[in-house]
C-alpha cells in the first residue's frame, strides 16, 4: 500500500517521466524537433495539470466528484495539448 507522500511523489514525477519522451527523440532522431520553448510550455502544462489533480485528491472528499472533478482536468489539459499542437480550434495561440 503506497502512503499519501508516496502517491503524490508519484504524481509529481510523471510529468517528468512524460517529458523525457519527447527529449530522447529529440536527441535521437532529426524528425522529432523540439525546442526549448516546447519544453517549457509542456512541462508548465503538465505540472499545472499534476498540481491540479493533487489539489483535487486532498480537498475533495466524496470518490464521485473527485474522479468527476479529475477526469475534467484531463479532459481540459487534452484540449489545449491538442490545441496548441495543431490547431483544432483555430485560435491564435494554435500551433501548424
Amino acid at each position: 500500500m503506497m502512503t499519501q507522500k508516496q502517491k503524490t511523489f508519484t504524481i509529481y514525477l510523471l510529468p517528468l517521466v512524460l517529458l523525457c519522451i519527447p527529449l530522447l527523440g529529440t536527441l535521437i532522431s532529426k524528425e522529432i524537433n523540439w525546442s526549448v520553448s516546447d519544453f517549457l510550455i509542456a512541462g508548465v502544462l503538465l505540472f499545472s495539470t499534476a498540481f491540479l489533480i493533487n489539489l483535487v485528491r486532498s480537498k475533495i472528499k466524496k470518490q464521485s466528484q473527485r474522479i468527476l472533478i479529475c477526469v475534467f482536468v484531463l479532459m481540459v489539459f487534452g484540449l489545449v495539448w491538442i490545441e496548441l499542437a495543431v490547431g483544432i480550434f483555430g485560435s491564435p495561440f494554435a500551433g501548424n
